[in-house]
């Protein structure tokens, strides 16, 4: 009798082992998809903050255009002998040096001449008959258009052809 009571209470103690081994597979299983779940969880939320600072900057880019378009308005109207001017030289380099910030903070200047007009590009401002030339060309750049990071920020104002 003793032996029996012993080997039915090894028997239950084998079932209530094998009970926890299989809720401690499952307990396992269940934390490692959860620390997956939040290793990727991490991953995306650092790749939507980068995102995120990678355009941060874009308002201030956009209030300094304005200035950098003035600059280049005052530059074509100074004529060839005041551009030797140490003072003009001065003030161009200015220009020059808010130009290579603008490029290292990702902002790229768009290219509008002799392209095909692209509304997502390019603002026309007005449509010229040139027969020489295809419809939909540009042919005036009176604003120039930017981009950041490979978005538009500021799209191009053209004349293009009719």
């Amino acid at each position: 009798m003793k032996k029996s009571k012993k080997e039915s209470e090894v028997k239950k103690l084998k079932k209530k082992l094998e009970e926890i081994e299989k809720q401690k597979k499952e307990y396992l299983a269940g934390w490692q998809r959860e620390r997956a779940d939040f290793l990727n969880y991490k991953k995306n939320e650092m790749e939507r903050i980068s995102e995120l600072l990678k355009y941060a900057n874009s308002r201030f880019v956009l209030k300094l255009l304005p200035v950098l378009d003035n600059f280049d308005i005052a530059q074509k109207k100074i004529s060839k002998k005041a551009k030797s001017n140490k003072d003009i030289k001065g003030l161009l380099q200015i220009k020059n040096q808010l130009k290579d910030f603008l490029k290292t903070s990702g902002v790229e200047q768009i290219e509008v001449l002799g392209k095909k007009f692209d509304p997502v590009y390019h603002e026309i401002i007005e449509l010229v008959e040139k027969k020489e030339k295809e419809s939909g060309k540009i042919v005036e750049e009176v604003q120039k258009g930017y981009m950041i990071h490979g978005k538009v920020l500021r799209p191009a104002k053209v004349k293009a052809v009719k």
